[in-house]
């Protein structure tokens, strides 16, 4: 069960860093998300997004749906320490 936990936990952590790094590179306008590694990691991490994006839409132009998508995954990285 610990070896469960732990995966998990791992999986949450790098998950999160790849959406940080989604986030990130979306500052960048010449970034061509058409182009490999950048569609990859687009279709990897677009569809949790997409999942706050049909709840949350975007307010004054700033898209807010990585933040919540990025807190979730935390709780749920600390909930799965809490287990170990």
């Amino acid at each position: 069960m610990t070896l469960l936990i732990t995966t998990l936990a791992t999986f949450v952590t790098l998950y999160t860093l790849l959406l940080i790094a989604r986030v990130l590179l979306t500052w960048f306008p010449t970034v061509n998300w058409y182009s490999q590694p950048f569609a990859a990691l687009s279709q990897i991490t677009d569809p949790y997004l997409n999942l706050f994006r049909s709840i949350i839409p975007p307010l004054g132009g700033m898209d807010f749906s990585p933040m919540i998508a990025i807190l979730l995954l935390q709780f749920i990285g600390n909930s799965l320490q809490a287990f170990k």
